[in-house]
């Protein structure tokens, strides 16, 4: 299995690492301005709304989930959903990440064509993701039939790299229209730009991770599957 192959660790312990570095800054800088509190006393939800609001989407909700940084907008039923410590928050950090979460919904409204692209390769994703792992394990285990299904596995994978590079640019303008327009508005003051800025550009890095492990993934399948014919 993969574990035991010392070329799967020569693709996949960079991805590994770039990951737990990223997630080290995300724990980092939302840990350090969840603990600033906001001039203006909003929370998460407030702005969220406001800025909602702002854009003429008056009637799409914002409610609260459980769990930590679990914060998402859903397209499919057009709500706002900010994890309990942002959605009550009333720090530099809540703020920001569910004024990131609004940039979504203001990118569904404006028909952005990245969002648009990763809406429609959801359910492609969704079944590669689920058919993948036993599509490679199928392959160590009818192994006269390996050169073929490695193919099919990295077909699949294909699609779920594809998806990781769609996602990229899309957080990243998220960021960008939420930075836009916490500052617009007047919902965050120019002394805690930065503190916003820095969160944001913390959580992107958490997907920039995620696609490098993905291309580093596809790499590994792609030498296995030269190798295979050898």
């Amino acid at each position: 299995m993969m574990i035991y192959d010392s070329l799967y660790w020569l693709f996949a312990l960079p991805g590994l690492l770039i990951g737990i570095w990223a997630q080290i800054k995300l724990s980092s800088a939302y840990g350090k301005y969840n603990r600033v509190g906001l001039e203006s006393g909003l929370s998460g939800a407030e702005a969220a709304r406001e800025i909602l609001n702002q854009a003429g989407l008056t009637n799409m909700p914002v409610d609260e989930v459980s769990g930590h940084l679990t914060d998402h907008y859903d397209p499919i039923k057009k709500a706002l959903f900010l994890s309990s410590e942002n959605y009550h928050g009333r720090t530099v950090a809540a703020v920001g990440v569910a004024a990131h979460e609004a940039g979504h919904a203001l990118q569904h409204q404006a028909a952005y064509g990245m969002f648009k692209a990763r809406m429609a390769l959801v359910p492609a994703t969704q079944f590669a993701s689920a058919a993948y792992l036993g599509i490679f394990i199928l392959g160590f285990i009818f192994k006269a039939y390996f050169s073929q299904l490695i193919l099919l596995a990295i077909a699949l994978f294909s699609i779920m790299t594809l998806f990781q590079l769609i996602t990229l640019p899309v957080e990243f303008d998220a960021s960008r229209r939420a930075k836009e327009q916490l500052f617009r508005l007047g919902l965050v003051h120019e002394g805690e730009r930065t503190g916003v800025s820095k969160v944001l550009n913390a959580a992107a890095l958490t997907y920039v991770a995620a696609l490098v492990s993905s291309v580093l993934q596809l790499l590994y399948l792609l030498t296995m599957a030269r190798d295979s014919r050898r």
